[in-house]
């Protein structure tokens, strides 16, 4: 089966372009638009929130039906549909409201693509990171863009261009990429044996805390900069040196996966995601330090998500792919991202960014751990073997 390559590589492109304006300039926009820290924590509490329902909805449907790009197609319509709302709401509660209808569909999209993705590359899933890394190249394009863009003009435009990209994202999806199971045979295999292995357990559990970690970089690490005097365009270099640093790390995965385990990658990860978490925390004025800690986003992102995948991909198999990617993307995103963004928007004020960053890098402290403990070195599934 040829790999349709640029096909699956635009998804990503279009889907991480709209997360590129998102991500980064999201949280500076609700400030604009008049809310304080723990108001933005929880929006963006609410916006993860659909993560941990929304991937497992659209992933049973998916495996079940055997038509995930079908599923993409109407998710990634309505994500575009109820986004509009945002040009015309300003109190709260419609933020809120609009916040929680369009996550619900953008959310389940990301884990449909993975599945599909897998699906065609099969014995070939060490190209999975060739393909990912196009998605970083959008976000680089979009977070440069918009970081010059705001310099010059009002971050209120951003609502505009967010929209614009979430239609073009809409569109890259009608390409034909479906994907069919058996049906009978997804149905009558049970994925409750695979979630009860105790590697599988720890995985989850390494993975939330990970989100956990990050929920605050996500949220408030525009917030940090802007409040430590950087400009809008150093802001969005910045974001784009550490998906740059991704992109590094995407094209020499493969060897990577080649010598060493995933145990060992992910254990390198999680040791730098402290470093990177504490640098931040404590030098936010030291440029040349903030651009390291950037760098390390390949590991702490990257290095970890890879795994991630290819740990679904091993234990959940062609069959519960769909719904696999939705319980590691619901858990991880959606709870370790929902905690991280509570906790984060309501102690930032009264706690600070140093000390928020630091309870990040503790989490991390906790996930190596929990990986070095739970997920025994002789794991043989553990250990890519490819030619």
């Amino acid at each position: 089966m040829t790999i349709p390559y640029w096909r699956l590589s635009a998804l990503y492109f279009f889907y991480f372009a709209s997360v590129g304006a998102f991500v980064p300039y999201w949280s500076l926009y609700l400030k604009h638009s008049g809310f304080n820290p723990a108001e933005i924590g929880q929006l963006s509490a609410m916006m993860l929130s659909t993560k941990i329902i929304a991937p497992n909805v659209w992933g049973w449907i998916a495996d079940h039906s055997g038509r995930s790009l079908r599923m993409i197609r109407l998710a990634s319509i309505l994500t575009a549909v109820f986004f509009t709302g945002f040009l015309w709401v300003e109190q709260y509660v419609w933020f809120a409201v609009l916040i929680i209808m369009f996550s619900f569909f953008w959310n389940a999209v990301l884990p449909q693509f993975e599945a599909i993705t897998l699906y065609h590359l099969r014995a070939q899933s060490y190209r999975y990171s060739q393909i990912r890394l196009w998605g970083s190249v959008g976000f680089i394009l979009t977070v440069l863009g918009l970081g010059w863009f705001f310099e010059q003009q009002s971050i209120q435009g951003l609502v505009h261009c967010l929209l614009g990209l979430l239609v073009l994202s809409a569109i890259t999806t009608l390409t034909k990429l479906e994907v069919k199971l058996n049906k009978s045979e997804t149905i009558s295999l049970k994925i409750l044996p695979i979630l009860k292995k105790p590697e599988v357990l720890v995985f989850l559990l390494v993975n939330i805390l990970v989100q956990i970690s990050h929920a605050p970089y996500y949220v408030f690490y525009s917030i940090y900069l802007k409040h430590h005097q950087y400009g809008s365009t150093l802001i969005g270099a910045l974001w784009a040196l550490g998906v740059g640093a991704e992109i590094v790390l995407f094209i020499f995965m493969k060897p990577l996966l080649t010598e060493f385990s995933l145990r060992s990658i992910l254990l390198l990860s999680l040791f730098l995601a402290v470093v990177r978490w504490l640098l931040i925390a404590w030098f936010p004025e030291q440029l040349p330090i903030l651009v390291f800690g950037q760098l390390l986003h390949a590991a702490t992102f990257g290095g970890t998500h890879v795994v991630a995948i290819h740990f679904v991909h091993q234990y959940f198999g062609d069959h519960h792919q769909g719904k696999g990617q939705a319980i590691y993307n619901s858990l991880s995103f959606g709870i370790g991202g929902v905690l991280g963004s509570f906790y984060s928007g309501y102690y930032w004020e009264y706690l600070g960014g140093n000390v928020i960053f630091s309870i990040a890098a503790s989490c991390c402290v906790l996930a190596f751990l929990s990986t070095y403990l739970g997920i025994g070195r002789k794991n043989k599934q553990l250990k890519q073997v490819l030619g």
